[in-house]
């Protein structure tokens, strides 16, 4: 009797098992839900989820999802950073028509190649990124789990840089106005960080100089040279990038540090400056309807006069956010950008 019962009870949980694996397959179980910030969540037994892992190791291309992206393992939690937090200023669901609000020239190929160039390094057991805030600063302020650092690794002990997209201050534009500069900066050997900061001014100023303050703090662990680092930033994230480089971190909130060895700016009607600024970049295209390139050069003329090292590029025919300019009668500035921070930092 014992044996039958035992038997019974034996068929009941193979059946049972079987129905869960047929409903996974199905995409049955538990629900799938959208955030607020508008990221696909997928409870553990979503289909999703698994075939998520399934494909794990396949390089990403132009035909990827963007949610694929966006909940990719081995990313964890800080997948969802990696495009606007607010879901509603970029559209597109696939790498390739990624398209950003106030954006412009966003190149898909580079897109697939900085998705490819996370995934690789992360699945390596790398670290990509960083959190700036404690987890209790982000318990007592919510708003501050929408920040952080990707980093680009370059060669141990080089300089660093922070690389801070626009967005209007609205929200952060990483994969056209950060990510790509980044990636090109750590390419040449230097080691670039990424900010992901929070909308508005004063918090995004605040997020900077926290992230300036923590790699400097954790400069040994990170192996970068803290010497002449470079703040580099495009529309909003230039405004970011001159504020810090004419009043320093600790004028944000940060560690009293050191300003900038140069600010790297594109496309920005910041006019405010002080004679103790920085050397200073500028490229910015001359049918920007949003950033008047003859602000930006103005704004130059004043550094100059106090003699200040100051670089001016503007470019005929190219509206606003070209980001690396590539296709474009821009392509290649960053290689000046470069040189200019070089020389500045001999």
């Amino acid at each position: 009797m014992k044996y039958v019962v035992l038997k019974v009870m034996l068929i009941c949980l193979l059946l049972s098992l079987a129905g869960c694996s047929t409903d996974k397959k199905a995409g049955k179980g538990k629900d799938v839900r959208t955030d607020q910030e508008g990221e696909m969540v997928y409870q553990e037994e979503n289909t999703d989820y698994m075939q998520a892992e399934k494909s794990e190791g396949k390089p990403y291309t132009v035909d990827t999802e963007i949610s694929e992206v966006i909940r990719e393992l081995s990313f964890g939690d800080y997948g969802r950073l990696i495009f606007p937090a607010d879901s509603g200023y970029y559209s597109g669901d696939t790498l390739g028509t990624l398209t950003l609000t106030w954006y412009s020239n966003i190149d898909p190929e580079k897109t697939v190649e900085i998705a490819n160039y996370m995934k690789d390094h992360a699945a390596m057991g790398e670290t990509i990124f960083y959190d700036i805030y404690t987890d209790e600063e982000k318990e007592n302020e919510p708003d501050k789990k929408d920040t952080g650092l990707f980093f680009f690794k370059g060669s141990p002990g080089e300089k660093f840089a922070v690389c801070n997209a626009g967005g209007g201050f609205a929200y952060v534009g990483a994969m056209q106005d950060s990510f790509p500069h980044a990636l090109e900066l750590s390419k040449k050997g230097y080691n670039a960080f990424a900010l992901i900061y929070r909308p508005g001014a004063q918090t995004a100023c605040e997020d900077l100089a926290r992230a300036v303050s923590f790699i400097f703090e954790h400069a040994k662990e990170l192996e970068v040279d803290t010497d002449g680092y470079s703040l580099w930033g495009g529309s909003a994230g230039a405004r970011m990038a001159a504020w810090l480089g004419s009043y320093g971190p600790a004028a944000f909130g940060g560690d009293d540090l050191p300003k900038p060895g140069a600010v790297i700016m594109q496309y920005t009607g910041h006019s405010d400056y002080t004679e103790n600024d920085p050397p200073t970049y500028v490229c910015v295209g001359e049918n920007d309807g949003i950033a008047d390139w003859r602000a930006m050069e103005n704004r130059l003329k004043h550094l100059a006069a106090f003699g200040i090292p100051t670089e001016f590029h503007k470019y005929p025919g190219l509206g606003h956010g070209f980001g690396l300019g590539t296709g474009t009668v821009a392509e290649g500035w960053i290689e000046d950008a470069v040189t200019f921070w070089e020389t500045q930092t001999k």
